[in-house]
């Protein structure tokens, strides 16, 4: 769960107020009301934007709804409040991805990986992305690692378009077949 880091002009009360429509936003999100999670964080504008939790939150959201270009604002600017989240950095990488701007997606994802080098999913959502730029040898190399160390992604692959650029690579096959 994220943190809360308030801006210091946001009074007691200010805080209290965002703090519930937080708690509201994502309990819409968990019901796959995200149009209500918006509303709920909307009523509250900019102290929003002066949070990491809020920020999130705003950018789950607009990305529920598709709305990938918007969410990235609020994603980046959680991001700069809390440099070391992982999931917000992958958020952050997946709505760039689905903007065109995967030269930004592969930055957000490599700064994730240099905080938590151990998540597969990290080196395996990386490694669509430079498949997707058509540098096979790091799409290659990201998805040895994501299968280094989490085999049970290698029962994606075959589905996943991303990598529909470097499919028939033989060394592709080889990693992609090979007995974990």
């Amino acid at each position: 769960m994220l943190r809360f880091s308030h801006n210091a002009a946001m009074t007691t009360e200010a805080i209290s107020h965002l703090r519930r429509a937080c708690t509201e936003a994502e309990g819409y999100l968990e019901l796959g009301l995200p149009e209500h999670a918006l509303a709920s964080l909307q009523r509250w504008g900019q102290h929003v934007h002066g949070d990491a939790r809020g920020c999130y939150l705003m950018g789950e959201t607009l990305r529920e709804l598709q709305r990938y270009r918007d969410a990235i604002f609020p994603l980046r600017r959680c991001l700069e409040l809390i440099p070391d989240d992982i999931h917000v950095a992958m958020a952050l990488g997946w709505c760039l991805k689905r903007t065109g701007q995967l030269e930004d997606a592969i930055g957000a994802l490599e700064h994730a990986i240099a905080v938590d080098p151990s998540e597969a999913v990290l080196h395996y959502n990386l490694a669509c992305y430079w498949s997707l730029a058509h540098n096979r040898r790091r799409a290659l190399q990201c998805l040895a690692h994501a299968l280094e160390i989490d085999g049970n992604f290698r029962d994606l692959v075959c589905d996943e378009p991303d990598f529909d650029p470097i499919r028939m690579d033989p060394l592709f096959q080889a990693l992609t077949t090979a007995v974990g």
